[in-house]
């Protein structure tokens, strides 16, 4: 008998010189008591490298083992499985964002000229143009709260004021498109940012009650855009919401964390006030690694990174390199075009990774307003997130189901495998490419 002998006392050849003395004695002992003992000492100690020295284990490899990397953003782990990306896919697929849009839609409540759905008229722009959303998800009154909450039950009131901005009065221009001849994102881009400078300011101006503003935006139906029409969005809220607030507090730890003061650690990347700054020391970090692993592309005043810790397949974070900005109003002119470029270039590469429209959600962290007064405040830096959910190409996306809703996240493709993919595409866009030839 080759298994585990009638009474359970032990296993022969298989076993007990595979797992040796875990599964040896863990087995014979654990059989026999109901298999306490023996799972305890045998299936533990035996079956795991828990207990073997570094000089028996294979090295490490970060393309084929599995590894967990932490987000000192969010204070929060990713699980890492390089290997998995070779299994084979029988899942659902995205339909993929048809190309044929006119350049105008008369039926778009976003084009110029249209009226919404609620009656109300389009101006006629012909750069950007921003309106206060018709269905937005806050109203600017103010409640009372709920009275007689049970500890297990409370809530509290929430106000706001939601905007869109559309982007470009052509209905088929997305940000990547703006980056290719005959558009450019100095002409076509830079007024998104600056739309951006003027809703930062002006919201907190007129409603003092105002604690956070969160810009964003969400590409294509996969994201659950509802109009292809080019547009972002802007929330006002009377409260700072719990990604951000994460980020500000973390941001504030790093820099005042004893550890992180060693010139070795920060690499001399210090904010305004002479203090380690997170931000800046990754993007330094990411542009003095031999061979840029993980870096898209950088100019002067920014860089792009795919996130060592990132948990979507293509995820990107845009930060400054070389000093503090806490906000999008602190820019300079320069800073402003440099950044128009970087997302010009972003959008574009993604795009051509698998030629389609590559849906994504964008979203700008900085200063929650410009009069924020929170100790937090001072140790902001403004940065910009993409979320991408593609991952194998133009019809398979990534779920965030099961093991990460019930766990923590994980992805297969590393951010040095996505970054490269992402780096070696095209600086053209693939459409203007297509009419070309």
């Amino acid at each position: 008998m080759n298994g585990v002998t009638a009474n359970g006392s032990s296993h022969t050849n298989g076993l007990v010189n595979g797992h040796a003395n875990g599964h040896a004695n863990g087995h014979a002992n654990g059989h026999a008591n109901g298999h306490t003992n023996g799972h305890a000492n045998g299936l533990v100690n035996g079956a795991s490298y828990a207990d073997d020295s570094d000089d028996e284990l294979p090295a490490f490899d970060a393309t084929e083992h599995p590894h967990r990397r932490y987000n000192p953003l969010t204070r929060s782990w990713v699980l890492c499985s390089p290997h998995r990306t070779k299994r084979p896919w029988q899942g659902q697929e995205e339909k993929p964002q048809g190309t044929s849009l006119p350049a105008y839609d008369e039926k778009c409540y976003l084009c110029p000229g249209n009226k919404r759905a609620t009656g109300a008229t389009n101006d006629d722009y012909t750069s950007t143009f921003f309106f206060e959303n018709d269905y937005a998800a806050l109203m600017p009154q103010a409640v009372a709260e709920e009275k007689n909450q049970h500890p297990l039950l409370q809530s509290q009131p929430a106000r706001g004021r939601c905007y869109v901005i559309c982007f470009n009065p052509q209905h088929n221009l997305t940000l990547a498109q703006l980056s290719t001849a005959p558009f450019s994102p100095d002409e076509h881009i830079v007024p998104i940012i600056q739309s951006w400078q003027k809703i930062y300011k002006q919201i907190p101006a007129e409603n003092p009650f105002v604690k956070y503003i969160q810009i964003f935006e969400n590409k294509g139906s996969a994201m659950g855009c509802s109009n292809p029409h080019p547009h972002g969005q802007v929330w006002s809220l009377d409260y700072i919401p719990e990604e951000p607030s994460k980020e500000l507090a973390s941001l504030r730890a790093w820099s005042q964390d004893p550890a992180n003061q060693d010139p070795k650690v920060n690499l001399g990347a210090c904010d305004d006030h002479g203090k380690p700054s997170m931000l800046l020391t990754l993007a330094k970090l990411e542009l003095t690694t031999p061979g840029q692993p993980r870096v898209i592309m950088a100019n002067d005043h920014f860089v792009a990174i795919v996130p060592y810790w990132a948990v979507w397949p293509f995820e990107v974070l845009v930060v400054p390199a070389q000093r503090q900005i806490r906000n999008v109003l602190q820019m300079t002119e320069m800073e402003v075009v440099s950044l128009a470029r970087i997302i010009a270039q972003v959008t574009c590469k993604l795009d051509n990774v698998f030629k389609c429209s590559f849906p994504y959600s964008m979203g700008v962290h900085q200063q929650p307003t410009q009069l924020a007064t929170s100790e937090d405040d001072e140790f902001a830096q403004f940065h910009i997130h993409f979320y991408p959910p593609l991952l194998r190409s133009a019809s398979v996306r990534k779920f965030l189901v099961g093991f990460e809703m019930m766990a923590e996240p994980q992805r297969d493709l590393t951010a040095e495998q996505a970054a490269k993919r992402i780096r070696d595409c095209d600086d053209v866009h693939y459409l203007a490419t297509l009419e070309q030839s």
